[in-house]
């Protein structure tokens, strides 16, 4: 495996920062401050208040055998500030996004400029080209030197081909040293104030996604796959690079590269931000009336397992006529069907013999349910007009998987599907994929991405990761986290086999989900019988929106608990998860506007040992009024006021 990190970079490390021009951009509040410092490179500080966060990062790019970067000559800097509403086609949080920064364009000699913004909440800053035909950028330097040893919160991977679902490893920056595995974004730090800071990307185009890895003494350098020349097929669904370029993009000349973006706070800061978002583009799609979010119920991982019918159940017709039947009663919008519905998954057109996807879509019509369709990758880019086939039969969107790359040819892949299945009316959910990086700003059709350690992985996936998820993956935009076992369990005794599978997590913490994760499409992961049996729970799970008029953090602490409100019209649903630690919580509720009917699950009296144990309450409540709400180790709160 290649990394690009350039010797330039190696060099810098050891060269004194001298005394050199300056400038300095607040945001709006004063309380962030960036500053670019010109000297043998540039070099980036940010500051929060009176505590340095991170200091003289050096930031540089090196295109067509120039460093751009080194020994920089400013020509000019140009100020200005941002303020404006942007409407929201998937609201994950608000149905508009207040966007507001002073922004700070500096042009250089060499045909090149660096932009930057300062928000309320962080930073952001990007290089801009603007050079003519197409370059071969072979490295894009930038060392985050942390100011102080901090708490680093990180998904280690051993190498580029990663599925992004990895557990995360919470590690002091003076022990992650030069040879560690590096971590995919997005990373969480954490100072010795208990400031936390969230780095990721966003408005990623024609372009690789961004690692880090550990250069020693508390730094973190960026690190990215290189740019593939030829590849071929591994497998019924993997591919290995054969060839790979002497650079990580060959690209346009004339162009922004992606943003680089740092959100800083408080932890509400942190799982409130809409970073990616607003750094992610503009929509580029003239009609978005046709993009439904909805819930799904899935097949997948209940294992078609449905019981007390008079058919053979499996991946038949039947089977999934009985998934749209649930689907309708319970004012689900989709199905999905999932892997085996196609003989063979290379050839996407010819199904299993009990398998007849123009009468599910059919039936789903009728039944005012639409149908989703799993493919890999593979089989989607060697029949690309697969994408017309199925949207012209009535399918209303693809589940597309196991990509597990992020250099620029996967990158370029992404866009192009999401592209035609936009131009066919057609929504995505990327599975084995990277986090959200704009592509969906600007492409809303793409629904929701997987790229996190999720319920799919069974006994592997506990409440004691899943908390971080608010402030790490879920930070940066939509996670098909697939949750809502009904069969839950402790992780002890999470011993689910693949007909009859467990959910870590209580009762309560698995409705919760609903109401604490964002993602334009959520799935009902278990059985339909299991939820027909536990038909009140299912009904709230029914009844939770999947996007959102506005947004409140009412308490959080990384690591320890997430509790959350958030309306839809005039009703407030709240959401809270905990790990293995039981809390007690005081929730106020002065974000109420006016006097409600509470309808609330919770935790039951044996749910610290019993995970399916819990109570469905009914109580008046008024803004005057605060919540204490008891959660079980692994446990949840959620209800609804109305």
């Amino acid at each position: 495996m290649v990394r690009f990190v350039c010797v330039f970079m190696l060099l810098l490390c050891g060269w004194p920062c001298v005394a050199a021009p300056s400038q300095q951009l607040c945001s709006p509040d004063g309380k962030v401050k960036l500053e670019v410092t010109l000297d043998d490179t540039i070099r980036l500080s940010v500051f929060y208040g009176d505590e340095s966060i991170v200091s003289a990062c050096p930031v540089f790019l090196n295109i067509g055998g120039q460093t751009l970067g080194a020994r920089p000559r400013m020509l000019k800097a140009i100020r200005g500030a941002l303020n404006e509403n942007i409407r929201n086609v998937v609201p994950l949080k608000q149905a508009t996004t207040w966007h507001h920064a002073n922004s700070l364009l500096v042009k250089f000699s060499n045909q090149y400029q660096l932009e930057l913004r300062a928000y309320d909440n962080g930073v952001a800053w990007r290089f801009v080209l603007n050079k003519k035909g197409m370059h071969d950028i072979s490295a894009e330097g930038m060392r985050l030197n942390l100011a102080q040893p901090c708490g680093l919160h990180i998904s280690k991977t051993a190498g580029f081909w990663t599925s992004y679902e990895n557990a995360y490893t919470h590690i002091q920056s003076a022990d992650y040293g030069i040879g560690d595995e590096m971590s995919y974004l997005p990373v969480l730090m954490e100072t010795s104030r208990g400031t936390k800071v969230l780095f990721s990307e966003s408005d990623v185009r024609d372009y690789p996604h961004m690692f880090l890895h550990s250069t020693g003494n508390h730094s973190l350098s960026a690190v990215f796959p290189p740019s593939p020349e030829t590849w071929e097929p591994v497998g019924d669904r993997g591919f290995q690079v054969t060839g790979e370029r002497s650079c990580i993009a060959r690209t346009q000349g004339n162009r922004t590269l992606p943003w680089r973006f740092l959100v800083v706070g408080d932890d509400a800061t942190i799982v409130s931000n809409e970073m990616e978002r607003v750094l992610g583009g503009r929509c580029e799609l003239d009609d978005t009336s046709w993009i439904k979010p909805g819930k799904v119920s899935w097949d997948w991982w209940n294992h078609w397992t449905i019981w007390n019918v008079d058919f053979h159940v499996g991946i038949n017709n039947r089977t999934y006529q009985y998934f749209i039947d649930f689907a309708a009663n319970y004012g689900l919008e989709y199905i999905l069907l999932d892997e085996g519905w196609c003989k063979d998954v290379r050839n996407p057109f010819v199904t299993r013999d009990e398998i007849d996807v123009r009468q599910l879509v059919d039936y789903g019509r009728q039944r005012g349910v639409g149908v989703f369709l799993w493919l890999t990758w593979l089989s989607v880019e060697e029949h690309f007009d697969v994408i017309k086939h199925y949207a012209d039969m009535g399918v209303k969107g693809l589940k597309i998987d196991f990509m597990d790359h992020s250099d620029q040819w996967m990158v370029n892949y992404y866009e192009r599907v999401a592209k035609e299945c936009a131009r066919h009316h057609l929504l995505v959910d990327f599975h084995g994929s990277f986090k959200p990086a704009g592509l969906e700003i600007r492409y809303p059709n793409v629904i929701s991405y997987e790229g996190v350690r999720g319920m799919e992985q069974g006994g592997g996936c506990n409440p004691d990761n899943t908390i971080w998820l608010p402030f790490l993956r879920n930070a940066v935009g939509a996670m098909d986290f697939t949750p809502g076992s009904m069969q839950s369990a402790h992780p002890e005794d999470n011993h689910g086999t693949g007909s009859l599978p467990m959910g870590s997590g209580t009762r309560a913490y698995q409705m919760a989900l609903y109401v604490v994760f964002e993602s334009g499409l959520q799935m009902l992961a278990d059985s339909p019988t299991r939820y027909m049996r536990e038909d009140e729970c299912t009904r709230f799970i029914a009844s939770v929106p999947t996007t959102w008029d506005e947004t409140r953090v009412l308490s959080a602490k990384a690591g320890s608990h997430f509790v959350v409100a958030r309306r839809k019209g005039s009703r407030w649903f709240v959401g809270a998860i905990t790990g293995s630690k039981p809390q007690r919580l005081n929730i106020s509720l002065s974000f109420l506007g006016h006097d409600g009917k509470l309808t609330a699950f919770r935790d039951g009296v044996n749910a610290n040992r019993i995970a399916v144990d819990y109570r469905r309450v009914e109580q008046n409540v008024s803004p005057t009024d605060t919540l204490t709400l008891e959660l079980a180790r692994d446990g949840g709160w959620c209800g609804v006021i109305e």
